[in-house]
């Protein structure tokens, strides 16, 4: 049986000095993002005990609008190995923040869900991502928020961005 692949299995783009000095700008924006409120998001996700793979799952788990997924495709959305997903929510399990629960279609498959727990938790780090978000955007001048929506509605266009900002706003029931 061939390994899943994994998204560090995909093929790179070869980098340019342009491409590298305008992540490194979208970096800095993005930590400035994460602090811009203190870092109430890294301290939730602190406080939840939860790793980083964790906390993936439960997010990932979290923005899942069809019916419960099994593992496989939750583990391949986030380049994971079967393994190492099955670690991850065996905690997510044991902290009962997630349930899995018997495919009535096939009985050797297991679906995952948020418990209410996993739910109030995955809002709670949501709430305060969007808190920090918020804030960043705030600190901006009339100018700059212009130019930044300008900027963001064009990067909108792409539908793998429109998607995940779909998600956010049902997430966050705006």
């Amino acid at each position: 049986m061939e390994p899943s692949a994994t998204l560090t299995d995909a093929p790179k783009a070869k980098l340019t000095k342009a491409d590298r000095e305008l992540g490194y700008k979208l970096g800095a924006v993005m930590l400035r993002c994460m602090s811009a409120d203190g870092g109430t998001a890294i301290r939730v996700i602190d406080e939840s005990g939860l790793n980083f793979i964790q906390m993936k799952l439960l997010m990932t788990l979290a923005g899942t609008l069809e019916e419960a997924p099994t593992l496989k495709p939750v583990a391949e959305k986030l380049g994971l190995s079967l393994p190492s997903a099955s670690r991850a929510v065996d905690v997510l399990v044991n902290r009962e923040l997630v349930a899995r629960t018997e495919d009535p279609d096939d009985r050797r498959q297991r679906r995952l869900s948020l418990t209410d727990s996993g739910q109030q938790l995955a809002e709670r780090i949501m709430a305060a991502r969007m808190e920090g978000l918020g804030q960043f955007a705030a600190s901006l001048t009339e100018t700059e928020r212009e130019r930044l929506d300008q900027a963001l509605s064009l990067l909108l266009e792409r539908e793998e961005i429109a998607d995940v900002y779909e998600q956010y706003r049902r997430q966050a029931h705006l």
